[in-house]
């Protein structure tokens, strides 16, 4: 490891930093090593990135602020995520970004890749009654909050790349699943009506980081807007049932009934979907499909994906 560049990944053990550990460990390049940061170094997470080949495995946690110092020493670089879901508060989320930011900065991080999101207000703003408004003073907190977090890391003089990352789809498989109705047939039941959902493999997130890093300097201060695939959820819902061998139904809901299911997360949920339909055009359009596969080749669409999760996908949603 003394002969490469450290670079410390937050949230080694989910989706997006464990995307990112995956493809540095499958770097023919061995340019850069690994420091993945968890809460829990002994457990079994953790200990699965072991067999994977991880050697250096450190505790931190977001918010035990001193906690962290050790795990960005003698770092060249830094991902740097915040587990929105866990909490679902915009206010905790931001002292997070802000805990990450002055640990990047003490140590002298000298790259660090922030997953980041936009302030949907600027789309929608506080006063437009379309959508209520949440935790007081935003559309949709966990893009809002991240993107008021930006600035953290240009006042604490971190050379920082803001990736913007996108819904995933291995949310189907846990978070925002089919159900299935009294009549036995699975539903997909987004707010959407026929507008397109940008999704991407969350494993592309991570090799997407890692082209970042091997840029260099030249994505420094820049935004970086990804995604794998613009489809309609309709198109989405039919390929599922297809990998699945039953049909996956899609029933539009509006956002106003799918707030109503009321279970948690609900709002959050409703007002993320809505401001996809109602904002789909400057949404997709900064997502260039052609400039994310130019960083990051392997990029899978959603054919690619369900063809490497097939067997989830027939696994999942047990009744």
């Amino acid at each position: 490891m003394a002969d490469k560049k450290i670079i410390t990944v937050i949230g080694a053990t989910g989706k997006q930093g464990g995307g990112l550990v995956r493809a540095v460990l499958a770097d023919p390049d061995e340019e850069f090593a690994v420091r993945a940061v968890t809460r829990h170094p002994e457990g079994d997470a953790a200990q699965e990135l072991k067999r994977l080949g991880v050697t250096d495995i450190v505790h931190g946690d977001l918010d035990d602020p001193p906690s962290l110092a050790p795990a960005f020493e003698h770092a060249y670089g830094a991902f740097l995520v915040t587990p929105f879901w866990e909490h679902m508060s915009a206010a905790q989320e931001q002292a997070q970004a802000l805990a990450l930011a002055r640990a990047a900065s003490h140590a002298g991080v000298q790259h660090a890749v922030w997953s980041t999101l936009e302030d949907t207000r600027a789309f929608i703003p506080l006063d437009d009654d379309r959508m209520p408004t949440l935790q007081e003073r935003y559309k949709v907190p966990h893009y809002d909050g991240k993107a008021e977090a930006d600035h953290y890391f240009t006042d604490e003089g971190v050379p920082t790349t803001f990736l913007r990352t996108t819904f995933y789809w291995e949310n189907l498989l846990d978070f925002f699943t089919p159900q299935r109705g009294e009549d036995g047939t699975l539903r997909l039941n987004f707010p959407m009506g026929d507008h397109r959902l940008s999704g991407m493999a969350a494993v592309d997130i991570g090799r997407t980081a890692l082209a970042i890093f091997k840029r260099g300097t030249d994505l420094i201060a820049a935004t970086v807007s990804i995604a794998g695939e613009h489809l309609k959820v309709a198109d989405l819902a039919a390929a599922l049932g297809e990998a699945r061998g039953e049909p996956v139904l899609y029933r539009p809901l509006t956002p106003d009934a799918y707030r109503a299911q009321g279970h948690p997360g609900a709002d959050e949920a409703g007002n993320m979907f809505q401001f996809f339909a109602d904002c789909e055009e400057p949404y997709i359009r900064a997502r260039d499909l052609t400039a994310a596969r130019e960083l990051n080749p392997a990029l899978q669409d959603f054919a690619d994906w369900l063809a490497v999760h097939r067997e989830d996908v027939r696994k999942a949603w047990q009744t």
